[in-house]
């Protein structure tokens, strides 16, 4: 990889283990939405932080937050060493982003569309086409380079996004939901190239909601909800919240669905963390810890005349974990509307400014 020249002073670093990311207290409402409210956490430089949660969550928001896109309404946060609101221009270069919608202009050539960023972050001519022809042969889109990008598969274009993050060599990245509607070629493709990074010293934070792919990248995990941080630790710490298995009950009568974990939960049995009623897919899902809470949970139901017609455990996934920690399978999307319009309105000029 070419040596590129860093164009901003970057604060001293702190030395291995030194948080590359800082987030202490952020707040962000939109209207009467509090998208964020009041999150710490902290990244560790050289490694990965995963950051789950459901729909509308405020993952999305505090990616925003912190590449200066938006501005917080309170708290502070610092990027490698700048901090987000008193610093943005010194921050941009340092840091690269990639949504979860690849941004690349469809009009341009895959080349193009480098070389053109490259020039945005004050490359020569030189190191622009330099870079920009790397970074095309590193994600294996070289052969496409001179296609316009609108021609190219979902893929290639995820591939081409993350290319264009990484051109002026950012030293904190911004992964949010990076995979999302990838094929499993090209996912585990990406997630080679973010181990690579990292194992180059790059700092990442990964927004995402498949408990895999946080397995497969994270040191470390926060999970959000409503804005808040509800658990820290890693990825065995947070199954071990759930208990390792989820019990899944699948009722004789549909209808009976939310009575049942009703009762569940009026019950209060011993080290259940509760229940909760999924009418689309007919089930009903309880984490557990042992065998004797099963018992007591399959006992209660017969005990109370509730027909079961299937019943069977299985190791939690994403959605479980979310179930144990926050109480609910996921959330419903954040219906910004207006508000966040207005607020992207004032983008461009804070970009600007």
């Amino acid at each position: 990889m070419a040596d590129m020249t860093r164009y901003d002073k970057k604060p001293d670093s702190g030395g291995p283990g030194t948080p590359a990311i800082e987030v202490r207290g952020l707040v962000k409402h939109y209207g009467e939405t509090k998208a964020l409210d009041g999150v710490d956490l902290d990244v560790r430089e050289g490694t990965v932080l995963g950051v789950l949660g459901p729909n509308g969550a405020g993952k999305t928001t505090l990616v925003r937050c912190l590449s200066t896109l938006i501005r917080p309404d309170a708290g502070t946060a610092t990027v490698a060493g700048y901090d987000v609101v008193r610093q943005p221009r010194q921050l941009r270069r340092t840091i690269g982003l990639t949504g979860q919608y690849a941004s690349v202009d469809e009009k341009l050539s895959g080349w193009e569309n480098l070389y053109m960023i490259g020039r945005l972050l004050d490359l020569s001519r030189k190191d622009a086409r330099k870079r920009s022809d790397e970074l095309l042969e590193r994600f294996s889109l070289t052969e496409a380079a001179k296609k316009p990008a609108g021609q190219y598969s979902g893929g290639m274009r995820r591939r081409l996004d993350l290319a264009a993050s990484m051109i002026g060599q950012p030293a904190v990245l911004y992964l949010d939901e990076p995979t999302t509607g990838l094929d499993p070629r090209t996912r585990n493709e990406v997630w080679a190239e973010v181990q690579r990074m990292v194992g180059e010293g790059v700092t990442v934070l990964l927004t995402t909601q498949y408990m895999e792919e946080a397995e497969q990248l994270a040191s470390e995990l926060t999970v959000i909800d409503r804005g808040k941080v509800v658990a820290k630790g890693k990825v065995d710490e947070l199954k071990a919240k759930v208990g390792g298995r989820t019990l899944q009950i699948r009722p004789s009568d549909p209808a009976q669905l939310h009575a049942m974990a009703g009762a569940i939960r009026a019950a209060g049995l011993d080290g259940v963390a509760g229940a909760q009623a999924l009418p689309d897919e007919g089930l009903l899902y309880v984490p557990i810890l042992s065998d004797e809470q099963l018992t007591s949970v399959v006992g209660l139901l017969g005990a109370q005349g509730f027909a079961i017609a299937d019943i069977g455990t299985h190791l939690p996934s994403l959605d479980e974990v979310f179930l144990a920690i926050t109480g609910q399978k996921s959330s419903e999307s954040e219906d910004l509307g207006g508000a966040l319009d207005a607020e992207f309105g004032d983008v461009k000029e804070e970009v600007a400014a």
